[in-house]
Parts: C-alpha cells; structure tokens; sequence
C-alpha cells in the first residue's frame, strides 16, 4: 500500500507538473483529444446535451494534476469554443472548465483509484457544475428563470451518474496503470 501524501506536498507536486515536458506533452494529447470528444455529444435539447469529453479532464488531473488540468481546461474551453460554437462566447464556462480541472485534481492526483473516491467526486462535479453553475450561465446568457432543478437535467444527471462512474473507473484505473508502468522504468 502507498503511503499517504499530504495535501500540501500534493498540490507542490502539482505545481512542478506544469515544468516538465512530458507532463506538458501529455496534457497537450489529452487536450487534443477533449476536443475531438467534444464534437461527438448528444443534444437532448436546445441548453442540454451528453458529452464525455470529461473523461479526459479527468485523466489529465490524475496524471497531471489539477493546475495543469486547469489549463487544459481553460485551453480546450476557448479551442472548442472555436471549433464548435455552440452560442455565444461566455467567459462562465471557461471559468467552469478550468474549476472542473481543479476539482478532480483536489480527487485524484496522487491518490488511489477507488469506486468510493470517484463516486464523491462525480457527486460533487454533478452538484456545483451541472446543477449549480450550467444553469448560472445559462440565466445569465439567456436572461431565463434560473432552474436548477428542471426535471429533464435531473433524469440525464440521474441516468448517467453511474455511466460516468464506472467510464472513469476504466479511465482511471488505465491511467494508474500508465504511471505504475513509467514509475518502474
């Protein structure tokens, strides 16, 4: 079993991810590889759609760490913005892009993959992003009622909730096994 690390020494560790150039090349590939899942989603209507572009914000934090997942965030948030605008620019989601990088870097970098672990994380990503912030932006953009708990964003949150789960399981559990790989070399 590892020993464990403290939040301190973790978020030090963070910081100097953003100098290596293998991290930064990692992060790059996963960056780029958010935007290509970026272009497939789902739209369930005019303000909601699916999308699993998350996956590789995720898998940048547990690799890389939340600051450097941060700019991966802010980086993809404007690319993608470019590449398929979806409305008008707003500065929110790329706030939310960069928090979200944060986030699961606080859940996952340096720290062991567990069902328990990412399905806190989940609940915590679902409660401030999609049930707090989306629909922040959304009222703010679109000067609509601010409905946080409008009954089809809670049926998707409901329904994907364990599809995430288990998608980051396999995600994490490959990056794991990516930097057990590299740690012996």
């Amino acid at each position: 079993m590892e020993k464990a690390v403290s939040f301190r020494a973790r978020m030090a560790d963070a910081a100097a991810e953003l100098k290596k150039p293998r991290s930064l090349a990692l992060a790059a590939v996963l960056a780029a590889l958010n935007l290509v899942l970026n272009q497939f989603t789902i739209p369930l209507s005019q303000y909601l759609e699916i999308g699993f572009d998350f996956l590789t914000v995720a898998a940048t934090a547990y690799l890389c760490g939340p600051w450097m997942a941060a700019l991966a965030g802010f980086s993809t948030d404007v690319l993608g913005y470019f590449l398929r605008p979806n409305g008008p620019y707003f500065p929110g989601f790329t706030l939310s892009a960069i928090l979200l990088g944060v986030v699961y870097g606080l859940w996952y970098y340096h720290r062991p993959v567990s069902i328990p672990r990412i399905m806190g994380c989940k609940l915590v990503v679902t409660l401030l992003f999609n049930f707090l912030l989306t629909p922040l932006w959304l009222h703010l953009m679109y000067g609509q009622a601010f409905v946080v708990l409008s009954g089809l964003r809670i049926v998707k949150n409901i329904i994907k909730f364990p599809v995430d789960v288990a998608l980051l399981y396999l995600v994490l559990k490959t990056c794991e096994k990516y930097l057990n790989k590299n740690k012996s070399q």
